[in-house]
């Protein structure tokens, strides 16, 4: 589900050097929670009974268990029409629609689960996603040189996206969007931004694109084979096949594929460049450096004794900042302007490094071979918000005490480590709440 910025900042904090959470089945989708929209283990969407019924300027009678649902309903109805949706569209999206508490269940429960990143990316570039990628790079090879040809995006990013995001279109998900759009904005955490993406999803129907039986998704309305948010699709999505409709939902992956490579060519995607590259860092290396807003250019950090896995400088790929997501103890990455690019499909590190991870695995590339800390294990939800009042409690301030680890977070857990005399990494550990308590 591509979101810009301001999209993701409201659907979740960053993840950058936490733990994982929400983490499915291995092989299927390995969705971070930064953005809440897991996809359904299903293998297939099934279909809807087809909607006759005329409708008309009247409402449509909801029939439903939850009759506060009923008259969100109605009331929505009439901010629908006010922007521009036509009550035959409504009533047709709406017309067996019902409220969906298993929806709500998930969405109460995602911040219970947790992954470490290397569980995570050891699902995500594992040796079957690895295979099935390769797989799906010889099936579609025409499909896929016209689209990296046309949008200067490497194909193997795009089957990555593709691979995480629904197991090359094998899980895209079963759940009606508008039925679940619709229960979210009304019982939801976030109602107003589920109301904005479920009016956007009823401007897909109202164009034509598809219908309300065939826009299936995640539970939480994310569709097609890389999971596209409906106001992404309204943005971004391209018709590549020239049928007139941009179809993310069929069994042909083209227009989903092209949208994926339209999206991150729109937010400056640069051809040659990589994602990032593993490195190997001097035991001298001052970790305050392994910041984001810590620039170099790879020579000027080949200079501080930062070189590639093999000890030689990384290439001019352009300035770079050095990242560790797991800490002094795990491995060490040098990312470059594309690492910003595929965040703006999803804001969470770990997914980045997914994404690029298993593109570099889909063209030969070595799997990361620095260790991690596999001892630990990832801070439960709990947890991570006892962390933030300790640490705030101790004069380092987090901003906010929401059990997400983002910038703040960080900041503060490098102050407190610097004042004990730890290593300054910023890495949130069960160590680190343990030192608090």
């Amino acid at each position: 589900m591509p979101v810009t910025r301001l999209i993701a900042a409201a659907l979740a904090a960053t993840m950058a050097l936490t733990p994982l959470a929400g983490a499915a089945g291995l092989d299927s989708t390995v969705r971070p929670v930064a953005r809440p929209m897991p996809i359904d283990a299903s293998p297939r969407p099934e279909p809807r009974p087809a909607v006759t019924r005329e409708a008309s300027l009247e409402p449509v009678q909801i029939s439903t268990a939850n009759r506060g649902f009923q008259r969100w309903i109605q009331d929505f109805r009439a901010r629908a029409l006010a922007q521009g949706i036509s009550a035959r569209v409504f009533d047709r999206a709406f017309s067996d629609v019902r409220y969906n508490a298993d929806v709500i269940s998930r969405d109460r429960n995602q911040s219970e689960f947790t992954k470490t990143i290397w569980d995570y990316l050891d699902s995500a570039a594992s040796a079957t996603r690895i295979r099935n990628g390769r797989a799906a790079l010889r099936e579609h090879a025409r499909l896929l040189d016209r689209i990296e040809a046309r949008y200067g995006v490497d194909k193997e990013v795009v089957v990555a996206v593709w691979g995480l995001e629904s197991a090359y279109g094998t899980y895209r998900g079963s759940t009606p969007i508008i039925e679940a759009l619709a229960t979210l904005a009304y019982d939801g955490r976030r109602g107003r931004f589920f109301e904005q993406q479920l009016i956007a999803a009823l401007k897909i129907l109202q164009s034509g694109d598809t219908d309300a039986r065939h826009m299936t998704g995640s539970w939480a309305g994310a569709m097609g084979h890389t999971q596209f948010i409906p106001t992404s699709y309204l943005a971004y999505a391209v018709d590549f096949t020239g049928d007139g409709r941009r179809d993310i939902w069929s069994d042909d992956p083209a227009d989903a594929l092209a949208s994926t490579a339209a999206y991150l060519a729109r937010f400056g995607w640069t051809r040659g460049q990589p994602w990032g590259v593993e490195v190997r860092l001097p035991r001298d290396f001052d970790v305050q450096l392994a910041d984001r807003d810590v620039r170099r250019s790879p020579a000027q950090w080949a200079a501080m004794g930062v070189r590639d896995m093999n000890g030689r400088a990384v290439p001019d790929y352009g300035r770079a900042s050095i990242l560790l997501p797991a800490g002094a103890r795990g491995a060490a990455f040098m990312i470059f302007d594309n690492f910003a690019v595929i965040e703006r499909y999803n804001t969470a590190d770990a997914y980045v490094i997914g994404v690029g991870h298993l593109s570099d695995r889909l063209k030969g590339g070595p799997a990361i071979q620095a260790d991690w800390p596999r001892g630990d294990r990832a801070l439960r939800f709990a947890e991570r918000k006892e962390l933030q009042e300790r640490l705030t409690r101790a004069g380092f301030d987090t901003r906010g005490i929401d059990g997400k680890i983002g910038p703040n977070t960080i900041a503060a857990v490098r102050a407190y480590q610097r004042s004990v005399g730890l290593i300054p990494d910023g890495y949130a550990s069960l160590d680190l709440l343990k030192r608090l308590r």
